[in-house]
Order: structure tokens, then C-alpha cells, then sequence
């Protein structure tokens, strides 16, 4: 397994080894014990999550606040996605940044985001089929997120807006400088 730092302090992008053969391909998409030596991270996961989406599908910026902050490990096992992180952790030194990637079905990379960001996607494919493990348990009380059209972030969602397609929660979400501690 590779894993690269990215710009937000704690967010690793990791590409697992793939094993092909006549018969397909296999990998290992986490190893507890290799990823806790390669980032130095203790990672617990406690739930498992699958979304499906069609072309234009936007689901973001979501986050837990305070205790039910979750750390996540997120791939696309069927389609392409564009996905963001937004470090919105004040105490941390990249406060304010994104980082976004390209994760598909064909590039099998994953994404370890800590907990205390924002994260979104966006389905760049005819479909996509989004996994990924939380190290807490989701949290309704919790919930909350930031504008995907923020204008402080200005992310290029490399979808049209007048083709994105979202969810009326997602439509009213705060702007990153109306966050709330």
C-alpha cells in the first residue's frame, strides 16, 4: 500500500497494491496494522456506508461536530468521483484548505479524512457506487456542513452548477465563514 500526505494535515491518499492475473484482480483496501505504521494514525472504524449516484450528484459538504466527529476511509468501487476534503479544525495548521482527488472504480485509491473535516463528492460518471468505513457512529444531533458553492473556498466541482444535482438539505447549508464553533 502506498500513501501520500495531501495538503490537510492527518488526510493520506492511499493506493493499494493490485494483483492481476488471467482470473481479474485482488487487493487488500485496509490493513489496520500497515496503515497505523505508515501514518502513525490509531484508527478504529465502527460503521460501514455505501451510497449510490447518478452523473451530477453532489452530496456535501458534510461533517459531525464536536464528539461525534468522524475519521473516515472512503473509495469508489463502481464509476468516478470528484471527491473534497475542507479542513475546518480552527486549531489546525491548515485550516481552510481542500484537497480534491480523483477516485474511481479504475484507480482504486482511497482517502483517510480526519475527523473535524468537511467532506463531499461529486459523481463525474453516468454512476458511482461510494463506500466508506467512520470511526463513530453517525450522529442526527450532530450533523451539519458548508455550502458546496461557498465563494471563501471557491472549489471547482468540474460540473457545471446548472448540472449539479443536490439535495434540498445540502441547497441551505452555511457558508465556511458562518461556521460555528
Amino acid at each position: 500500500m502506498q500513501i501520500n500526505k495531501t495538503n490537510i494535515e492527518g488526510c493520506y491518499e492511499m493506493k493499494p497494491e493490485i494483483f492481476k492475473d488471467q482470473r481479474g484482480f485482488f487487493f487488500e483496501s485496509f490493513n489496520k496494522k500497515r496503515f497505523e505504521q505508515l501514518t502513525g494514525l490509531k484508527v478504529a472504524f465502527v460503521q460501514d456506508n455505501q451510497a449510490f449516484s447518478t452523473h451530477g450528484v453532489l452530496r456535501g459538504l458534510h461533517f459531525q461536530k464536536g464528539e461525534s466527529a468522524q475519521a473516515k476511509l472512503v473509495r469508489v468501487i463502481q464509476g468516478e468521483v470528484l471527491d473534497v476534503v475542507v479542513d475546518i479544525r480552527r486549531d489546525s495548521p491548515t485550516y481552510g484548505n481542500f484537497f480534491k482527488t480523483i477516485l474511481s472504480s479504475e484507480n482504486h485509491k482511497q482517502l483517510f479524512i480526519p475527523g473535524g473535516c468537511a467532506h463531499g463528492y461529486v459523481t463525474l460518471s453516468n454512476s458511482a457506487t461510494f463506500f466508506y468505513k467512520c470511526d463513530n457512529h453517525y450522529n442526527p444531533g450532530a450533523e451539519s456542513g458548508i455550502a458546496y458553492n461557498d465563494p471563501t473556498l471557491n472549489i471547482d466541482w468540474e460540473i457545471p452548477d446548472k448540472e449539479l444535482i443536490l439535495s434540498e438539505k445540502d441547497r441551505i447549508l452555511p457558508k465556511f465563514d458562518d461556521l460555528l464553533d
